[in-house]
């Protein structure tokens, strides 16, 4: 089985990175507006509204972890994710491995 990743992540460069990597691993990177329900969400604090897009994502898959990444360690914007209806907060240079855990062994 492979895990289906959704990932919103406006900069170009980590995208690419993250995709890169969860992909070299053998995860499905699923498209913004794909019709398939991911594994696992992950979220760029960086992102324009990123709450916003984190309290729709929250609502449409009410039952998926939701992760969260920001640059440095913020606990406000954390806490306002997390209030929006992120499942877990990470820094950036830990989120690949936040999300490998999640991949079936």
């Amino acid at each position: 089985m492979t895990i289906k990743i959704l990932l919103w992540c406006d900069d170009l460069v980590n995208r690419m990175r993250l995709e890169s990597e969860w992909k070299a691993m053998g995860a499905t990177m699923l498209k913004k507006r794909g019709t398939e329900a991911p594994d696992c969400i992950v979220v760029d604090l960086a992102v324009r509204k990123a709450c916003e897009h984190i309290t729709q994502l929250r609502a449409k898959f009410p039952e998926i972890d939701i992760i969260v990444f920001g640059p440095q360690y913020d606990p406000e914007a954390f806490e306002a994710a997390k209030r929006a209806g992120a499942t877990e907060v990470a820094a950036r240079g830990s989120i690949v491995e936040r999300v490998t855990r999640r991949f079936p062994k």
